[in-house]
């Protein structure tokens, strides 16, 4: 070590407390782990005499390392997490909560931890991130698909990315497979007392980790994506980090720099990794819930009319997909809805086929409908004084105000520092009594929304409606803040007034503080649907032009399974409902919720199908999946009499229960393929493929194959068919300014 570096407490400025300092350059870490020279341990055991804080640190270091060790230090199945302690998560997020005057990797704990990864070989690929501000100041533990053993010896981006890393011999390096020679390299050689392991930065370790492995990659760029949407105090990745990710950000055609020029942000998505394709030999059914929400799409409306491009997981296609009305069949006959199927090429994929299954409900005749028992719980927190927020709640409730009669009920819960009862159910017809309860409100005060749903759920209640329709209708920003908000304690009290029959629908509102996840969970567990209301058009699209969808079900826990026939699909892809999954067998069990369908809905699914025999390559399959399936294959999986009936590619099979039932019913359905092109397609299809195809192009899929801007929108127009409403027409119009985003971004990137 030179001179420089040799420091002890007198060389520190005046005024620098002496436990900063030492943190500061990682020598408390460095002491903990045993990695000190003499004359450096010399130094830091003279610091730790007469610094009791010190010494508390050193203990603390010291017992995450053992737990860290301990966690790592054997070997992990694929998809499985190494477990810390409950005081070593404690520790962790002590640390991360620390104020930021460093570099986050310059922290002691961090400097641990990534210490460790390298001593204990990194058995399982795993990549600390160090997740700040709301996500909890925890590390998250993202593990690779496949043991680093399995990794070639080499790649291109290795030399690079080992330059970079400085451990005391190269050893380690080799047996990552980030260097093939056994020969030591002059760049990877330690100083000479070999006291360098803590000088290990994350960042640089995730760098090369990422450059080999593309599951990793996937979930560092949705972290970055997330973390640089953070507000300004927590916005640390966009503030130290995004230029070094973007140092191999680059390498993998990824562009990171325009994801800090957003204003910064405090909307919190849940995280979506996208479907990948399977094997009908490994997975034999492919099983979901139906998903009727269509915030997403109103979401990044707003944010491509905002200038900007959407966080990858704001985007969810099957939301995009359903947004819009679709010309299928209505039902005739004893189910409550029709299903339609369609195959043909896939646009971005010629040689793949792109499966369309369409399900639609009978539009509410407004003279026929049940009467309905409606309960409005509106936020009228701090957080919702904006003229997007509380003003546009007001404004849309107006208008379902003016559809409702005297067979209908309205009561108003307001929640902000306390829940109120502001208006007591009232005659529908009462509408002026009504409107003058939603005018009288003003934002103020800190959100207490769990106590709010409680009193909402009790009105509804006690004046539910045996024959009739009984609902509390949720408008918020989704900041539950304040009270007895525990996300399992509010699904638990959802979920059982959802099985009593009280329904749930939530509309979103507003910007910059837009809790989406926690909102669209909460229509999920309360049997009801998710929209989000940008603009007074939106609210009058859902509340008046969808109203009996709003507010009539007829028909709920709708599952949706399809079995792939193996001797005629090679793989196949579920676009979108990432979030919606089920396992195989909980298709069969009615006590699993599912989603509804409401009066007039349109839903629609799509998958991407590998036919067999054709030799296709299958994007994204790994030789570990390739052998999988090939193995699967070689066992005869599935025997003639379990196949597939009805020849084509498989069978559709759906269940679902009455609004009130308990037992499900069946439908199934052959999955026939015409071999139609996709210019032969139904106009419906082609729009939904084009649909798809911006969703994919917004996310950065990795599947969305030759689609190219240009595609989507020449997709969109052959296909606007009568555009009831306009809104095809308008989806044009967004994909063309997603378009100039992606190049305006791209030009700025050029001039840089």
């Amino acid at each position: 070590m030179s001179g420089a570096d040799e420091r002890t407490r007198d060389d520190l400025p005046r005024g620098v407390d002496p436990l900063e300092g030492w943190e500061a350059d990682a020598r408390l870490s460095a002491y903990a782990l045993g990695e000190l020279g003499a004359a450096e341990r010399a130094a830091v055991e003279d610091l730790l005499a007469t610094e009791p804080a010190a010494r508390e640190r050193v203990e603390e270091l010291r017992g995450l390392a053992a737990d860290l060790s301990n966690a790592l230090g054997r070997e992990y199945t694929a998809g499985e997490a190494p477990e810390l302690s409950s005081d070593a998560r404690a520790a962790i997020a002590a640390a991360a909560e620390e104020p930021r005057r460093r570099k986050w990797y310059a922290r002691p704990v961090v400097r641990v931890a990534a210490s460790l990864l390298v001593l204990v070989g990194l058995a399982s690929a795993t990549v600390l991130v160090l997740q700040g501000g709301r996500y909890g100041g925890e590390i998250g533990f993202l593990t690779a698909s496949e043991e680093v053993a399995s990794r070639p010896a080499a790649s291109a981006a290795s030399p690079k990315y080992a330059k970079k890393l400085r451990l005391s011999d190269d050893a380690s390096l080799q047996g990552l497979g980030y260097v093939d020679s056994e020969e030591p390299a002059e760049d990877l050689r330690a100083d000479d007392d070999g006291d360098v392991l803590y000088d290990i930065e994350i960042a640089e370790l995730e760098e090369a980790l990422v450059a080999e492995d593309p599951v990793i990659r996937d979930r560092l760029l949705e972290r970055a994506r997330q973390l640089t949407a953070e507000g300004e105090e927590d916005a640390f990745l966009h503030r130290v980090q995004l230029e070094e990710l973007q140092d191999f950000a680059d390498d993998l055609g990824v562009d990171l720099r325009g994801l800090g020029d957003r204003e910064a942000s405090a909307e919190d998505y849940a995280a979506i990794h996208e479907n990948d394709f399977l094997s009908p030999w490994v997975h034999r059914e492919s099983t979901f819930s139906i998903d009727v929400d269509t915030a997403s799409y109103a979401n990044v409306r707003r944010f491509l009319r905002d200038g900007d491009l959407p966080p990858a997981d704001a985007v969810r296609i099957e939301e995009l997909v359903n947004y819009f009305p679709y010309d299928y069949a209505l039902p005739k006959g004893e189910h409550p809805f029709a299903v339609d199927v369609e195959v043909g090429a896939a646009p971005w994929a010629q040689r793949h086929r792109l499966v369309r299954i369409g399900l639609r409900s009978s539009p509410l005749d407004l003279a026929d409908r049940r009467p309905s028992n409606l309960v409005f719980l509106l936020d009228v927190s701090g957080s919702m004084d904006s003229p997007d927020k509380l003003p546009l709640v007001k404004q849309s409730l107006r208008l379902l105000v003016e559809e409702l009669d005297h067979r209908d009920s309205v009561a108003i819960v307001v929640y902000a520092g306390a829940a109120g009862v502001v208006l007591e159910p009232t005659g529908g017809e009462m509408d002026l009594a009504i409107l003058s309860a939603i005018e009288r409100l003003d934002a103020g005060g800190s959100t207490n929304g769990g106590e709010g749903i409680v009193r909402a759920y009790q009105l509804a209640r006690d004046h539910f409606l045996e024959d009739g329709n009984n609902r509390v209708i949720l408008a918020t920003d989704g900041d539950f803040n304040v009270g007895v908000t525990g996300d399992g304690a509010l699904e638990d009290l959802i979920v059982e007034q959802a099985r009593s029959g009280v329904f749930l629908t939530v509309l979103g509102f507003g910007t910059g503080n837009l809790k989406d996840d926690t909102m669209e969970t909460l229509a999920d567990k309360g049997n009801g649907h998710y929209a989000y209301i940008d603009s007074l058009s939106e609210a009058r699209k859902v509340l008046v032009g969808e109203v009996g969808a709003t507010l009539e079900t007829v028909a709920k826990d709708v599952k949706i399974q399809v079995e792939f026939d193996p001797r005629r699909v090679a793989a196949y892809r579920l676009i979108g409902y990432e979030n919606r999954l089920m396992a195989a067998e909980d298709f069969d069990d009615d006590t699993k919720d599912a989603g509804e369908i409401g009066a007039g809905h349109r839903v629609t699914a799509l998958y991407e199908v590998v036919p067999a025999d054709e030799g296709l390559a299958i994007p994204g399959w790994t030789d570990r999946v390739r052998r999988e399936a090939d193995d699967a294959r070689a066992r005869d999986a599935f025997a003639s009499d379990v196949a597939p009936s009805g020849g084509g590619l498989g069978e559709l099979r759906l269940r679902y229960k009455a609004p009130q039932g308990t037992e499900s019913r069946l439908l199934t359905r052959p999955l026939g393929d015409s071999l139609a092109s996709f210019q032969e397609l139904s106009a419906d299809t082609r729009f939904a493929a084009s649909v798809a195809a911006y969703g994919m192009l917004l996310r950065g899929s990795k599947y969305a194959g030759t689609a190219r801007w240009d595609d989507v929108v020449a997709w969109a127009s052959a296909a606007l068919g009568a555009d009831e409403g306009g809104y095809r027409g308008e989806f044009r119009e967004l994909a063309r300014a997603a378009r100039r985003l992606v190049e305006e971004r791209s030009t700025g990137d050029e001039r840089r």
